[in-house]
C-alpha cells in the first residue's frame, strides 16, 4: 500500500472538519482540480423510441415461462368494459386459489375491442403465480384496478418461475389501487425467509419477486401496498417510461433480499412520493438503467438507496443519468450507496446526482463500496473493473452512528473519478461527544472536491 497524500486530492474547504481513518490512495497522474460539474440532467419523459433494453442479468428472475392459463370463459361485463374477476370464478374468501379466474378475466379484458378494466373488488383473494401478458387488442393494455387484498401462496414449491405476479409485453398500462391502497402480501415469512440459504447468508438461492414489469412501456403504478415479499417487492426489467408514486412497501428489517423497488435495463423511470421500509435496499438501480429519478421517498428500515450491485455478470450495460433528491433516510444500514463486485467484468456508472437528502441515525450515510461481496466468497484480490465517475453529492444533512460519515472504497484498476461533496453537514451520534467526523478512503481516487462541508 502506498501512503496517502493530500496532493492527490484537490479539496476546497470551508468549515470542513474531517480526519482520515484509512487512507491508501496511491499517487496518480491525473489528479487535479476539475471545475465542479453540474448535476445530472433531469430525466426526460417519454423520448421517442429509445433503444430496446437487453434482458436483465441472471441474478434477477428469468423471463417467465409461456402462460398455461385456460382460455377465457364467457362472462358478463359492464357496459364500460369492466372485467370483474368474481364474474370469472374468483372467490373472495382468502382460501380459494383464484389464479385461473384472474387469468380468464385478464384474457377477456386484453381481447376487448375498446377501453377495458381488469377489476379486483374488495375482499381477500388467494392467488398463485400468474402472468398478465400482452400485446392486447390494438396494442393497448387494459387498466388494472385492485381494491381488495391479494395473498400469495406461501409454499416456494408453488413457484416454478421467479415471480408471483408479472406484467409482460404491454403498453399504456395503468395499475391503481382504487380510492385506498390495493394490498399485495407475498407471505414471505411463512416459508421463504426460513429457507436455509437465506438463514445462512443474505443471498437466498430462490428469490420470488412479488410483482414484475417486463418489457412494459408508458405505464403508471400508484396507490398500492406491497408487503412481506418472498424476494424483491417490485421489479422493472427491460421497461421504459414508467411512473411509480403513492406506493407503500413494507417488510421487517431482518427479512432477506426484500428490496423495495429494483430497476434494471430500463430507461426513463420516475419513482416518487412513496414510503419504503424493508430488509434490503429501499430502491436499487442495477445494470443498464438510464435516466432514473428517485424523489420524495421516505426510506427505512433497510439498506438505503443504492446504485448496484454492478459488475457481477458479463456484458452488463452502463448506468447513466441517476438523480436522487428530496428523500429522508431513517435508521438504515446505509444512506446513499454505490456498490460493485470485485472481478474483471468492466462497465461504467456515471452522471449520478444525490442532493437534498436528510439522514436520521444512518450507519453509513455516504458510501462507495467497490469491494462488495455479501456472501464473503468473492476473489477479493481482484479489483473491480466498474468505472464510477462524475458523482455529485450535495446538501446532505443529519446524523450517523458509526465512525465514518463518508467511505470511499475505490478500485485500484478503475479509479473513482470526479467526486464532489458540497454542503455536507452530518453529526456523529454519540452522547456527550464532540463532532468527530471521519473520511475513510481506500484505493484510487482521481479528483475529489469537498466544499463547505463538516462531518
Amino acid at each position: 500500500m502506498m501512503a496517502f497524500s493530500l496532493r492527490n486530492i484537490v479539496a476546497f474547504l470551508a468549515l470542513f472538519h474531517a480526519s482520515i481513518v484509512v487512507a491508501t490512495l496511491p499517487s496518480c497522474q491525473t489528479c487535479g482540480s476539475p471545475e465542479p460539474s453540474p448535476p445530472a440532467p433531469e430525466p426526460q419523459a417519454f423520448p421517442p423510441e429509445p433503444e430496446v433494453p437487453e434482458p436483465y442479468p441472471p441474478e434477477l428472475a428469468p423471463y417467465p415461462e409461456p402462460d398455461q392459463s385456460p382460455e377465457p370463459s364467457q362472462a358478463p361485463i359492464d357496459d364500460d368494459g369492466v372485467f370483474d374477476v368474481t364474474n370469472y370464478g374468483a372467490v373472495a374468501d382468502g382460501g380459494t386459489e383464484c389464479s385461473s379466474a384472474f387469468s380468464a378475466a385478464w384474457h377477456a379484458a386484453c381481447d376487448y375491442p375498446g377501453n377495458s378494466t381488469f377489476y379486483v373488488p374488495e375482499g381477500t383473494f388467494l392467488v398463485g403465480p400468474i402472468s398478465f401478458r400482452g400485446p392486447c387488442y390494438n396494442d393497448r393494455s387494459p387498466n388494472v384496478e385492485i381494491r381488495g387484498t391479494l395473498f400469495a401462496l406461501s409454499s416456494l414449491s408453488s413457484f416454478k418461475s421467479s415471480y408471483w405476479i408479472s406484467f409482460k409485453n404491454l403498453q399504456g398500462l395503468t395499475l391503481i389501487g382504487g380510492p385506498e391502497y390495493g394490498k399485495l402480501d407475498g407471505q414471505g415469512a411463512v416459508e421463504a425467509w426460513k429457507e436455509p440459504s437465506c438463514e445462512k447468508s443474505a443471498r437466498c438461492k430462490k428469490l420470488i419477486t412479488s410483482i414484475d414489469f417486463i418489457n412494459v412501456s408508458h405505464a403508471t403504478i400508484s396507490n398500492i401496498t406491497l408487503s412481506n415479499s418472498k424476494g424483491f417487492h417490485l421489479g422493472l426489467h427491460g421497461s421504459k417510461n414508467i411512473k411509480i408514486y403513492n406506493v407503500k412497501i413494507i417488510a421487517p428489517e431482518d427479512s432477506p433480499n426484500t428490496d423495495g423497488i429494483h430497476v434494471s435495463n430500463s430507461s426513463n423511470i420516475s419513482i416518487f412520493s412513496s414510503t419504503i421500509g424493508v430488509g434490503d435496499d429501499c430502491v436499487s438501480i442495477g445494470p443498464g438503467s438510464k435516466n432514473v429519478s428517485v424523489s420524495n421517498i421516505r426510506c427505512g428500515p433497510g439498506h438505503g438507496i443504492s446504485v448496484g450491485s454492478l459488475g457481477k455478470y458479463k456484458n452488463e450495460k452502463d448506468v447513466v443519468g441517476i438523480n436522487v433528491r428530496n428523500c429522508t433516510i431513517n435508521g438504515t444500514e446505509n444512506g446513499i450507496r454505490m456498490k460493485t463486485w470485485p472481478g474483471d467484468r468492466p462497465s461504467n456508472a456515471y452522471n449520478m446526482t444525490f442532493e437534498d437528502i436528510v439522514m436520521v441515525n444512518v450507519s453509513n450515510p455516504i458510501i462507495i463500496d467497490q469491494e462488495y461481496c455479501p456472501s464473503h466468497k468473492c476473489k477479493s484480490n481482484e479489483p473491480s473493473m466498474v468505472k464510477l465517475k462524475d458523482i455529485f453529492i450535495k446538501n446532505i444533512n443529519g446524523t450517523y452512528s458509526t465512525k465514518s460519515a463518508v467511505i470511499f472504497l475505490c478500485s485500484s484498476e478503475a479509479p473513482c473519478e470526479n467526486v464532489q461533496l458540497v454542503n455536507i453537514n452530518l453529526n456523529y451520534l454519540v452522547p456527550n461527544s464532540p463532532r468527530q467526523g471521519r473520511l475513510n478512503i481506500k484505493g484510487f481516487l482521481n479528483g475529489l472536491q469537498v466544499i463547505n462541508s463538516r462531518f
